[in-house]
């Protein structure tokens, strides 16, 4: 029986940072493990900000890339994939049709947990045109369901 892919979109970056207050390091590809998150991420060394927070907890974040693109064209801002501190830069569908939906990039599953609004953390490291600009458009909180190996070119598709 061949699998029926209903959506399509395509991994463009890959971030991780060592801790909270770190710098978003770009990687080509990553290791995910179930129920951790991105081996080399502040999630999975329990030391991100929201780390041991029982709010809908997540291992891995994600962000469209089409989302930057209009935050920067209506504010005339250019802005940093990095600076959204997400993990997974994504292009060609809504992540916010993705809660409580599991979706597959390669081999690793993922259930969307929850939308992601920008967090006073953000206000701080950013200006407050960029944290307005992302409202009901910051990404999705997801958990691993089943680990394996990303990379940016990958497919994503339910």
């Amino acid at each position: 029986m061949s699998e029926h892919i209903i959506w399509e979109g395509e991994v463009v970056a890959l971030y991780i940072a060592a801790a909270a207050d770190e710098p978003m390091q770009q990687v080509d590809e990553a290791d995910l493990v179930a129920g951790c998150g991105i081996v080399g991420d502040r999630y999975y060394a329990k030391n991100g900000t929201h780390s041991g927070s029982d709010e809908e907890s997540y291992e891995v974040t994600f962000i469209e890339s089409e989302a930057f693109e209009s935050v920067e064209a209506e504010n005339k801002l250019s802005i940093a994939y990095a600076d959204m501190r997400r993990n997974i830069v994504t292009r060609g569908f809504s992540l916010n049709h993705l809660v409580n939906r599991e979706f597959r990039i390669g081999d690793t599953l993922f259930r969307g947990i929850a939308l992601r609004e920008p967090c006073p953390h953000l206000m701080e490291r950013t200006n407050h045109k960029v944290v307005v600009g992302f409202i009901h458009r910051a990404g999705l909180g997801a958990r691993i369901i089943a680990g394996g190996t990303i990379r940016v070119g990958d497919t994503i598709h339910d």
